[in-house]
């Protein structure tokens, strides 16, 4: 009961005029932004961060975090109408999307995403309502050695559980860590990797590389990639699903929205994970398996439905541990530090408001999502007929004068283009610019609770095994590590075993 009345405070904390109109806005800037595709919701709220800048806490965390779901339910314009997903997450929408609105049903599609997308994100936000009071509870018993552990873990499983090479995700994130690390010494106050330049004494503001590594360096390679591509039209009175579709949608939700918000609890693997293995679910569980890749409407329900509840489920370790489960909610870990909020367990202590106002406000953003998406798709869809090279300067300025207005430094705009260079090659050479966020975000976390706990047990590492909870932690870290490594070395015997009957079989003939 104690969950429902602190709820029960939150919406009287998101329900006033000025954070329900913030509500609005970052929904709808989060709908246009998945829409425009090479973008993406961690972009956009690295680039949208300084407009938070004077704003209460909650009002900036509200927009924020409606931009970061409001981009699950934007990527499936794009996705269904062009084949081109708006973000990463909706790859899976497209397969079956797209070849739904060749056949006419564009707008049964948009319907089920959409539908999906809201029942799924209202489980989500409902789960989370108890879990993270429970989780955040937990984790009051956690002290140095336990801090040190927890963030390494985010950084270490980010690596393990996320798509792609593990090893290059350990890459990402050691750069992360050397960004992380230039400035000055906060315990012995000496500058270290400044290479004698006064700007860096202080620091590298998360602001520069979150808006470099996201916004810009995908807007260069949007550029690069950039193909005309003709947008399939639908109408508002195609925007429903018959009785016959919601039978054959309802289970598929239900599963993806499952599926998604356990993913989404774990740290690294985030909704686009969410909603690959949500498809390859609903396609074992489908009584018509043949269907998928040609127009399987409970394809894209799973898909939505997993994606969406992934997004809300990251939200669960960020705000009762505050490590990020994925790329936007590294971003919005750093906007509570740009606000001058420290993330972790005792934030729901001390700032319930702020936390239950969040929470109460992603229902209110998940109703609005599904107002907006059945009758205004079509006109959400027009933007799309928008040629992107009008839009890449306009997005250019607004990210190098919200670079600008951190520090009113042009350093900070050299910066910005800097990392938004290295980001451009990160993608290139396809390393993922998630772990490298986490590591930023995390470093200082790190740092300090290293530090304290060597202090504490004058440089003996057995603090870090000591207590039980520290113990378990460190083995989870060292699982995280040793996953990849096995992974590797099996699929090198499963090669090397397939090499020796291939031969053998050559050798019979």
């Amino acid at each position: 009961m104690d969950a429902l009345a602190s709820l029960a405070q939150g919406f009287a904390v998101a329900g006033t005029p000025t954070n329900l109109l913030f509500v609005l806005i970052g929904v709808t800037l989060g709908q246009i932004i998945g829409a425009l595709p090479g973008i993406g919701p961690s972009a956009g709220m690295a680039l949208l961060l300084p407009v938070t800048f004077g704003l209460e806490p909650v009002t900036a965390l509200v927009m924020l975090s409606g931009i970061m779901y409001g981009g699950m339910y934007g990527g499936t314009l794009t996705s269904v109408l062009v084949n081109v997903p708006g973000e990463a997450a909706s790859v899976m929408t497209a397969v079956d999307g797209n070849q739904l609105a060749r056949q006419g049903r564009a707008g049964q599609a948009l319907a089920a995403a959409a539908i999906g997308s809201f029942i799924a994100g209202i489980g989500a936000v409902a789960a989370l309502v108890f879990l993270t009071p429970a989780l955040a509870a937990f984790a009051l018993s956690f002290s140095a050695p336990e801090y040190f552990l927890l963030a390494l873990l985010g950084i270490t499983a980010t690596a393990s559980l996320g798509t792609g090479s593990a090893m290059k995700a350990m890459i990402g994130a050691t750069l992360g860590l050397m960004i992380a690390l230039v400035g000055t010494d906060p315990i012995l106050g000496t500058p270290r990797l400044t290479f004698g330049s006064l700007e860096l004494m202080e620091g590298i503001d998360f602001l520069p590389v979150a808006i470099g590594i996201f916004g810009i360096a995908e807007i260069l390679v949007s550029m690069e990639q950039r193909q005309a591509a003709q947008a399939v039209r639908t109408q508002l009175k195609d925007m429903w699903l018959s009785a016959k579709d919601w039978a054959e949608c309802r289970m598929a939700i239900l599963r993806g929205g499952i599926v998604g918000f356990l993913i989404g609890l774990m740290p690294g693997a985030g909704p686009t994970v969410a909603a690959l293995l949500a498809y390859v679910v609903e396609k074992k569980a489908s009584p018509h398996p043949e269907r998928f890749g040609h127009g399987a409407l409970d394809g894209v329900a799973a898909a939505e439905s997993a994606n969406n509840s992934a997004a809300h489920g990251a939200m669960v370790p960020m705000l009762a541990l505050g490590i990020p489960g994925s790329a936007s909610t590294a971003v919005l870990l750093a906007a509570l530090v740009l606000l001058g909020i420290r993330p972790g367990p005792m934030l729901l202590t001390e700032q319930a408001d702020l936390v239950w106002g969040l929470i109460a406000s992603m229902f209110i953003g998940n109703v609005i999502l599904l107002v907006i998406n059945l009758p205004l798709a079509p006109l959400f869809a027009s933007v799309l007929r928008i040629p992107y090279s009008y839009l890449v300067p306009g997005i250019l300025v607004v990210s190098l004068v919200g670079a600008y207005a951190i520090s009113l430094s042009l350093f900070n705009v050299g910066l910005t283009l800097f990392f938004g260079m290295v980001g451009y090659l990160l993608i290139r050479a396809d390393i993922p610019r998630a772990p490298l966020v986490l590591a930023v975000v995390l470093a200082p976390l790190m740092e300090s609770s290293l530090r304290q706990s060597l202090m504490l047990s004058e440089g003996s590492l057995v603090i870090f095994v000591q207590r039980p909870l520290a113990a378990i932690l460190a083995l989870l870290v060292i699982g995280s590590l040793a996953l990849p490594l096995s992974s590797f070395l099996l699929a090198r015997r499963a090669a090397r075993r397939a090499g020796v009957s291939e031969a053998l079989s050559h050798s019979s003939d």
